[in-house]
């Protein structure tokens, strides 16, 4: 997994798919998402998050009244070693809203991309294909690495 080393030592992004695809074990994304935490866990990279991705994560566990779910992910994005969830600061609301005028992107998008650059990060992890590109963070789409031979 050439794309997983290349990011230890790094801050990397975290998108709200691929933690959906790891906690809720999507079959077609396994394969990249289990290693990818697995990296976390030990420490090989560091990842941040937007708190933004809390509330993504949690709608659909609410609507089912899954409770177990949103504990489990709650506890993943509050408590997890090597996996800083940010809130929302002035600077990164400058930043979104520099990378919404600049390119084009949807509020929650540029949120998670502002938080990925004001936290450090040189990399952004998703599955957004229509995500923009912004200079100075590398898109790790998932889609995109399964079809990479």
């Amino acid at each position: 997994m050439g794309w997983l080393t290349r990011l230890y030592g790094t801050i990397v992004g975290l998108d709200t798919a691929p933690l959906i695809y790891f906690v809720e074990e999507n079959p077609a994304y396994l394969t990249l998402v289990d290693p990818f935490f697995e990296a976390m866990g030990r420490g090989d990279i560091q990842v941040v998050t937007s708190t933004l991705t809390l509330t993504e994560v949690l709608v659909h566990p609410y609507k089912r009244g899954n409770r177990a779910l949103v504990d489990q992910y709650s506890q993943m994005l509050l408590n997890t070693r090597n996996l800083e969830t940010l809130p929302v600061s002035p600077a990164m609301s400058h930043e979104a809203a520099r990378l919404r005028a600049t390119l084009g992107l949807k509020a929650p998008d540029s949120i998670q991309l502002a938080t990925a650059k004001v936290g450090g990060a040189t990399s952004f992890f998703s599955n957004d294909s229509e995500l923009a590109a912004v200079p100075g963070i590398e898109l790790v789409l998932l889609d995109r690495l399964l079809t990479t031979p």
